[in-house]
């Protein structure tokens, strides 16, 4: 805890980040779309050049390849459609922050309590922060276990957002 509150003061100094206190806690968020921009750079920089980034991702992602992906574009096209329920499974603050127009919020520590009002007969989607975190794979292998029509977004919200498509926020500013 003291490591990553000591990084968030350095990239706080350095102006990457912005926090907002509120009472004993700080909520910090990116200064703003640049430095999303030069970190999802740097991200793919280090996945072209790094083979030790695929074989962490073979190591702590095991099972990534059975859970199918569909990518921005397929998921437009679906939504567009009306043909597929959006899960965001994310923590709920970050779903407030913002989130998939139309999507639920389902955070994925409470996604097993939440399965009577997912319905059965429609394709679930369930997305979270990226590609390299594992919230959309547990969210999957769970309502694939259950009999679900499931996949996950290839992106994060952060991906879906630098690519301009639409965010939908429930904080009001």
């Amino acid at each position: 805890m003291a490591n990553t509150s000591r990084h968030l003061q350095e990239l706080k100094s350095a102006r990457l980040v912005e926090v907002r206190r509120q009472g004993h806690y700080g909520y910090y968020r990116l200064a703003d779309e640049g430095v999303y921009g030069v970190w999802r750079a740097i991200r793919g920089l280090g996945e072209a050049r790094l083979a030790e980034i695929e074989q962490l991702v073979g190591t702590y992602l095991t099972d990534r390849d059975s859970l199918e992906a569909v990518c921005a574009k397929e998921l437009l096209s679906k939504m567009r459609e009306e043909d597929v329920v959006v899960l965001d499974v994310r923590p709920e603050e970050e779903y407030r922050a913002g989130h998939i127009p139309g999507a639920r919020s389902v955070p994925v520590e409470r996604l097993e309590a939440y399965l009577g009002e997912i319905p059965e007969d429609r394709e679930i989607v369930a997305y979270c922060r990226g590609p390299y975190c594992v919230f959309s794979d547990k969210a999957v292998a769970l309502l694939r276990s259950r009999g679900y029509r499931v996949s996950r977004l290839e992106e994060g919200l952060p991906d879906w957002r630098a690519a301009g498509l639409p965010v939908e926020s429930s904080i009001e500013s």
